[in-house]
Formats: structure tokens, C-alpha cells, sequence
């Protein structure tokens, strides 16, 4: 025979405490503003040369004196112009050749004329004939 399932009152235990956990993330923004400058810093340097030239210039002084008549006015003949001249060079001034003044050249005075010794155009004491 056969009785059947018995069935006894349940046994109640204490009810076990069980915590779940759930996450959830939410983002707060913190703006900290930044800002860079970039300062660009440029040097000009002026570096000042002083090339230097040198020439170099003569001149040349020249005094005529007359010491021949010093009571007498030196007569001055009018300037021809002469091809081959050097700039402000006076042809035929007294004493400068050609017809000059007393003493210089031509019709110059006592020892210095044509022919005499050392200073016109004919022979002197040490000279020989020009060839």
C-alpha cells in the first residue's frame, strides 16, 4: 500500500540580506581655461662698417720772380692758344720761352740768348754740335 508523500510545514529561515550593487557614471565638466601666448622675440643687430679709401693728391707751386729791372712793368703779351697746352698753362708769358721777358729765351738779354752757353738753341762750352 501506498501511501502517499507526506508533506511537513516548511522551515523557515531568516531571509538572507543580499545588496546589489549598480553603477552609473556621470560627468560633470570643470573647464579650467588656459590660454599661451607665444611672444617671438627677434635681435636686429646694426653693425655699422666704415669702409675707408685713400688717395693721395700733389700740387705743385711755382714763383717767378723778376729780379732782372725791378724799377720797370713787367709787360705781359696776349695769350695764344697752343694745341697741346697743359691746362691753365699761359704760352708765351714772360719767361716762359718764344719772345718771353728779359733774361728767358729769344730776344732775352745779356748771356742767355741764341748761342750762348748752356741756354739757347746753339752749341755750348761742353756741348757738340746737335745732330
Amino acid at each position: 500500500m501506498y501511501l502517499g508523500t507526506n508533506f511537513l510545514p516548511p522551515v523557515i529561515h531568516p531571509t538572507q540580506q543580499i545588496v546589489n550593487h549598480t553603477f552609473s557614471t556621470t560627468v560633470v565638466p570643470h573647464i579650467h581655461p588656459v590660454h599661451t601666448t607665444t611672444v617671438n622675440h627677434h635681435m636686429y643687430q646694426h653693425k655699422h662698417y666704415c669702409p675707408q679709401t685713400a688717395s693721395c693728391a700733389e700740387e705743385c707751386c711755382n714763383q717767378h720772380i723778376n729780379c732782372c729791372n725791378t724799377c720797370a712793368p713787367a709787360a705781359v703779351p696776349p695769350v695764344m692758344p697752343v694745341s697741346n697746352a697743359l691746362p691753365n698753362a699761359v704760352p708765351n708769358a714772360p719767361g716762359f720761352g718764344g719772345m718771353g721777358g728779359p733774361g728767358f729765351g729769344g730776344m732775352g738779354g745779356p748771356g742767355f740768348g741764341p748761342g750762348a752757353p748752356g741756354f739757347g738753341p746753339g752749341p755750348g762750352p761742353y756741348m757738340g754740335r746737335r745732330r
